[in-house]
C-alpha cells in the first residue's frame, strides 16, 4: 500500500532552476498545467471532508491553504498539509463562514427583492444597484479574507479590515476569479452529461485555485503594510525606552545628596 501513500503525500514535480520567471495569465495556466493531478486528489479530498456538511467551511479554508502553497510554488505534500489546515482553521472558517454567507445571503435576498419591485417602479432601481455592488463587495471581501486567514494567523476584526482594504484597492482580480469559477459551473451545467465528472474532479479546486491566485498578490500587499507597521512601531518603541534610560541615567549620575554634617558627595552611578 506503500504507492497508494505516496501518490497523496509526495512532493509535486517542481519547476526547472533555469525556467523563464512567469506572470499573470501565464503563470496562472502553467501552474494548473504543472499541478493538474494535484488539483484532481484536492478536488476529491475536498469532497470527502464536506460530506458532513458543517465542515465545508474548514474543507473550503484547507484547499486555499494547499492552493497558497501552489501559487507561492512551495513543497505540497497534499495529504499531510490538507488535513493539517482542516484541523487548525476548522473552527476560526466555520465563524467566518457563517457571518460572511449569512451577509451575502442578505445581499442577495434584497437585490432579488429590488429586482422585482424595480420591473414595476424606476425608483427602485437606485437600492437595486446599491444592494447588488454591495453583495459583490461582500462576496470578494470573503474571498481575501479566506486567503489572509490561511496566510497569517490574526485577530478577527484586523483581518476583516484588511480584507476590506484590499477588497477596495484591488476588486478586479477577485471579481475576474469568482467569474472563472461561475464558468466552471455554466460549462458544467451546458455540457451535462458530457460533463458529468467536473465537480469531481476540477470544479471546486480550480475555483478555489484562481480565487487564491487572484487575490494573493493584494493579501501579501496587506501583510507587508501590518509587517511595516509593526516593526515601526517596535523601532520607535524601541527608541522611546532607549531615551528614557539614557534620561534616567544621566538624571543619577547628577543627583547630589546634602545633608547636616556631611560634605556633598555624589550617587553611586547606576550600572
Amino acid at each position: 500500500m506503500r504507492w497508494l501513500r505516496d501518490m497523496w503525500t509526495k512532493e509535486g514535480p517542481g519547476i526547472p532552476k533555469d525556467a523563464a520567471k512567469k506572470h499573470g495569465l501565464a503563470l496562472f495556466a502553467d501552474i494548473i498545467c504543472r499541478e493538474w493531478w494535484e488539483m484532481v486528489k484536492l478536488n476529491l479530498l475536498f469532497i470527502l471532508a464536506s460530506l458532513p456538511i458543517v465542515t465545508i467551511p474548514g474543507a473550503l479554508a484547507a484547499m486555499a491553504s494547499v492552493s497558497v502553497a501552489l501559487v507561492e510554488d512551495r513543497n505540497v505534500y497534499l495529504g499531510r498539509d490538507f488535513c493539517a489546515a482542516f484541523r487548525k482553521y476548522l473552527w476560526q472558517a466555520t465563524m467566518a463562514g457563517f457571518i460572511m454567507s449569512s451577509a451575502i445571503a442578505l445581499g442577495i435576498y434584497a437585490t432579488v427583492t429590488y429586482a422585482s419591485l424595480a420591473t414595476g417602479e424606476l425608483v427602485f432601481a437606485v437600492p437595486l444597484a446599491i444592494s447588488l455592488a454591495v453583495t459583490v463587495f461582500i462576496c470578494v471581501l470573503a474571498c481575501h479574507d479566506l486567503v489572509l486567514m490561511v496566510m497569517r494567523d490574526l485577530p478577527f476584526g484586523q483581518r476583516v479590515r484588511l480584507a476590506a482594504l484590499a477588497s477596495l484597492a484591488h476588486p478586479l482580480p477577485a471579481i475576474g476569479a469568482i467569474g472563472f469559477g461561475a464558468a466552471l459551473w455554466l460549462v458544467h451545467i451546458l455540457l451535462y452529461p458530457i460533463s458529468v465528472f467536473m465537480p469531481a474532479t476540477l470544479n471546486f479546486s480550480l475555483g478555489m485555485f484562481a480565487v487564491t491566485f487572484g487575490v494573493h498578490r493584494a493579501a501579501v500587499e496587506s501583510l507587508s503594510k501590518v509587517t511595516s507597521m509593526r516593526t515601526s512601531r517596535e523601532s520607535g518603541a524601541g527608541a522611546v525606552a532607549r531615551r528614557s534610560m539614557n534620561a534616567n541615567g544621566g538624571s543619577l549620575r547628577c543627583i547630589r545628596i546634602q545633608s547636616p554634617g556631611y560634605s556633598s558627595e555624589s550617587l553611586p552611578r547606576s550600572p
